[in-house]
């Protein structure tokens, strides 16, 4: 990290100065480093950038689908990095990332990041009008869709047997099959 005055509050303007901010996210103006992903982290992203990637190719559709490092900067306080990211509104992207709320967000747990993933980030991505957050847990072999409804967000649990029908992509379903293809170790 960059030198930077040590401050009990951070903010985006902060976070564009560190270096390596990749492997840093900011959520309520908190500092936080993300960690390296496992192979079957990577399997799992690869995975689902294939199948997002292949239902949006061909279709004109004004949605893109990106992958960590993707910067998503939710507001002035939060800066975040998800592993999938899916916009729909092109006025949100530059060559930086995202500025607002991705429609769609994926995070695949990590031993170091379960926790910030399923309660930290959860709270921002809802405050910031996420449509549809996807907790992926590669051990369980189990996905939690958070869809939101006005002000909160319902979950559904999904197995590795199961097919998911994205929200904000009509039509678009995901076989967890394909995504759970290769047994944890």
């Amino acid at each position: 990290m960059s030198l930077l005055p040590q401050k009990e509050e951070y903010t985006y303007e902060d976070w564009l100065e560190m270096d390596n901010n990749e492997n840093i996210e900011l959520i309520d103006g908190v500092i936080y480093m993300t960690g390296e992903p496992s192979r079957r982290h990577q399997d799992i992203v690869t995975a689902l950038l294939g199948e997002l990637y292949g239902f949006l190719k061909g279709k004109g559709s004004q949605c893109k689908v990106y992958a960590n490092p993707f910067m998503v900067k939710l507001n002035k306080k939060n800066t975040v990095h998800p592993d999938v990211s899916v916009v729909c509104d092109k006025n949100k992207l530059n060559d930086r990332g995202c500025f607002g709320a991705p429609d769609l967000i994926i995070e695949i747990l990590s031993p170091s990041n379960a926790t910030h993933d399923m309660w930290t980030k959860r709270v921002q991505y809802l405050k910031a009008g996420v449509k549809e957050y996807w907790i992926v847990d590669p051990v369980l072999n189990n996905v939690r869709v958070n869809l939101l409804d006005e002000k909160q967000y319902h979950e559904h649990s999904y197995y590795e047997n199961d097919s998911i029908q994205v929200t904000v992509l009509p039509g678009c379903e995901i076989d967890l099959n394909i995504i759970f293809e290769e047994e944890p170790e």
